[in-house]
């Protein structure tokens, strides 16, 4: 953001669980669940692409027992729990082509990755990865990213407990805030898609969607009259899903992140055990980010993190606060870079977050909404904002 001018209006989206980019998430995230609780040193890379009654599965995976997992079956259970369960709409969870193309991980990333000493596991994959924090909200998210999952949570609660029976699982928020001085200063423009059942009324839909907008934004203070709503701006959204747009794993990178504030290395989460460093140091730099912030140390800071496969070590780690520091960006880099109180190496991240044995998470229940600014989740702790305090102020 800090090439935005002082006064902007900046907009960030979400998607629903019924996405189906998002269904393609759950199903390899699930599959991911499944092989971790078999083997915790499983490796996985598990792609999933869906489309009108289709679901295939494809990828890389080595663990033990993976012979006793039925992946078609964790398929369908996810499916069933998204919400697709009327075959008359294209995609259903009971009535739908399974192709499973998952086989064993190249033993050539396994021997850079698998070492036998786990302090010297190397990263799964060369690249830069980001972490983001800002002191604006709550969650240490933007606010327009924000404010757009609390709209799409609140519709898929309603969907569930049949309170609105005639939402569908598809659906996308939009929201734009006027900035002037990096403070968000009003909520400008919503945008709400929203699946529903065919002989639905327009009005009645708008109503009740405006309804849930007011009610998720009215808190901030900054939603008002002036407010521009625009809901299922086409007229009408019945076919949705994978029924009315193809579904692959890791094409939501920014709505999983940070809604597009700071920078993305291009690598996503879903379907990734924690050895790729796409997802563990990605969600190890948020941990420190939140940290730093949280600690005081800048409003808004970005970690960038740079790996070689098969090395332990980064190649670099990069810190940006936006101008809005209170020590020094380098002071703060070079303090990560010693080790001292964040360990980088992969086998460390993964140690450090638990990241093998999740304990009241699983990574499935976190492909959706985000995957930052969660709660009973260990890359949001902030239990080393006091020690960063100690060391650098």
């Amino acid at each position: 953001m800090s090439k935005l001018s002082a006064r902007h209006v900046y907009t960030s989206e979400s998607v629903s669980e019924g996405h189906p980019d998002k269904v393609a998430d759950a199903i390899s995230d699930a599959i991911l669940d499944a092989c971790l609780a078999l083997d915790p040193h499983a490796h996985v890379a598990c792609e999933t692409a869906c489309g009108m009654n289709l679901v295939v599965n494809l990828g890389e995976i080595t663990c033990n027992g993976f012979e006793k997992l039925n992946p078609k079956a964790i398929a369908q259970r996810v499916i069933k729990d998204i919400g697709y369960d009327r075959p008359e709409e294209g995609f259903c969870w009971q009535d739908f082509t399974y192709v499973n193309n998952l086989h064993a991980q190249s033993p050539d990333i396994n021997q850079g990755v698998d070492r036998g000493d786990p302090e010297k596991q190397g990263a799964g994959d060369q690249g830069m990865m980001f972490g983001y924090a800002t002191n604006e909200t709550p969650e240490y998210l933007p606010l327009p990213l924000v404010c757009s999952n609390r709209i799409l949570r609140r519709l898929a609660g309603l969907r569930r407990d049949k309170t609105i029976p005639w939402l569908r699982p598809d659906a996308k928020a939009q929201v734009s805030v006027l900035y002037d001085g990096g403070k968000p200063q009003a909520i400008t423009d919503v945008v709400c898609s929203h699946q529903t059942l065919d002989g639905i009324d327009e009005n009645t839909i708008h109503a009740a969607i405006r309804e849930v907008i007011r009610e998720q934004l009215a808190p901030t203070g900054l939603f008002s009259d002036a407010t521009e709503l625009h809901i299922n701006p086409t007229g009408r959204f019945v076919i949705g899903g994978p029924a009315g747009d193809s579904g692959i794993t890791g094409r939501k990178i920014i709505v999983d992140t940070y809604g597009g504030v700071g920078s993305h290395g291009g690598g996503a989460f879903s379907g990734k055990d924690p050895s790729k460093v796409d997802r563990s140091a990605a969600y190890y730099a948020r941990y420190v980010a939140r940290n730093i912030v949280a600690a005081g140390l800048a409003d808004k800071c970005e970690i960038q993190v740079a790996y070689a496969i098969g090395l332990a070590r980064p190649m670099s780690i990069n810190v940006s606060t936006y101008g809005t520091g209170k020590v020094d960006e380098a002071r703060i880099a070079d303090f990560l870079l010693s080790g001292e109180l964040f360990d980088f190496r992969p086998a460390a991240i993964i140690r450090d977050l638990g990241l093998l044995t999740p304990t009241g998470w699983t990574y499935a229940d976190n492909c959706v909404y985000g995957h930052f600014g969660r709660t009973g989740v260990p890359w949001e702790r902030e239990d080393r904002a006091e020690a960063l305090r100690e060391a650098l102020f």
